[in-house]
């Protein structure tokens, strides 16, 4: 599976939301497994979409046919948008599917690691980080993904902000001396993303 983060800086908040919810369009293209988003929490002018597909072929597909069909309702609603591709690795918790009805948040950490600590990284999301998130009451789920040239991105789903938070206060900064993610990680970006049901496909 491979998930596309999309993140907009987006100008016109009504205009942009009408688009949104024609990628509803998306149902029914080949390959397609869901797509959500929300607002970020930090940033008002930040929107993220979390697009998730079969495999990079049905995607390209979807790129070469589709794509511009559906984006050009959003078009002069934002003035800035990245968007970068990465490869499903393992779950975070187990089962992982492209469902966004049973959450309310998603925190989005992005990851650049240094070449010789990826393969470190990685067993410490999966030895240490991961059983933790996945012991925490009010975390649905979640996705570990890579892209090329060491670039890692860790998706979770919560029920609330309230679970998240208290995630956060007491486990976190001792889980990262556990895993020595200052040693592995070169740099780390992310946000917390208040999910809008109107934008899950």
């Amino acid at each position: 599976m491979l998930v596309k983060w999309i993140r907009y800086t987006v100008v016109d908040r009504r205009g942009f939301e009408r688009g949104q919810r024609k990628w509803a369009g998306l149902l029914g293209e080949p390959g397609f497994r869901g797509q959500g988003g929300g607002w970020s929490r930090t940033r008002p002018a930040a929107a993220h979409i979390f697009s998730f597909w079969e495999s990079r072929a049905f995607y390209d597909s979807f790129m070469a046919r589709s794509h511009d069909r559906l984006a050009a309702a959003q078009s002069g609603t934002y003035r800035d948008v990245q968007s970068k591709l990465f490869d499903h690795r393992f779950d975070v918790k187990t089962g992982f599917e492209p469902r966004f009805t049973d959450a309310d948040l998603v925190r989005v950490a992005h990851c650049r690691v240094h070449e010789h600590r990826a393969e470190h990284f990685a067993l410490m999301q999966e030895k240490v980080w991961n059983p933790a998130m996945a012991g925490s009451p009010g975390m649905v789920r979640g996705f570990f993904g890579e892209a090329p040239g060491h670039e890692f991105l860790v998706l979770s789903m919560w029920q609330s902000a309230a679970e998240h938070g208290k995630y956060r206060t007491e486990r976190v900064e001792r889980l990262s001396l556990r895993a020595q993610t200052e040693a592995d990680v070169a740099a780390l970006t992310g946000d917390i993303v208040d999910l809008e049901p109107s934008w899950t496909v």
